[in-house]
């Protein structure tokens, strides 16, 4: 995983733009909630980067390459986080929390599970 830095690329009296994702092919934008202690994913991807976005609340994210070390990060709002094809991942809500996931793969509609492969033994 990693984080990335955002930036404000226009500020004014009105409010701010960023942009989160640049040069990149986008398949799908998905926005995910949890409620509190509510886990997701727990699978990787051989083709799909995601790029993670969050809205609201604190979400924890844990991520393995292979039999690597296990990394743990807690997200916060308005941080961005990538993964990328072949690393696990799982995420936990530890509040109400809210979240796009922009997606460079196949991951919209009928093509979600084309790419998702279930770990045997969850992250979390």
């Amino acid at each position: 995983m990693n984080i990335i830095d955002t930036i404000i690329n226009h500020e004014d009296d009105r409010g701010i733009i960023i942009d989160l994702v640049e040069n990149q092919s986008i398949n799908a934008i998905t926005y995910i909630s949890f409620s509190a202690g509510s886990v997701r994913a727990n699978h990787y991807h051989k083709k799909t980067t995601q790029w993670n976005y969050v809205l609201r609340g604190r979400i924890k994210l844990v991520t393995q390459f292979e039999d690597g070390p296990i990394s743990e990060l807690i997200l916060n709002k308005g941080d961005l986080v990538v993964t990328v094809p072949m690393e696990k991942h799982a995420l936990v809500g530890i509040e109400q929390s809210e979240m796009l996931v922009f997606t460079d793969g196949p991951r919209g509609g009928k093509e979600y599970e084309s790419d998702t492969f279930r770990l045997e033994q969850p992250l979390m």
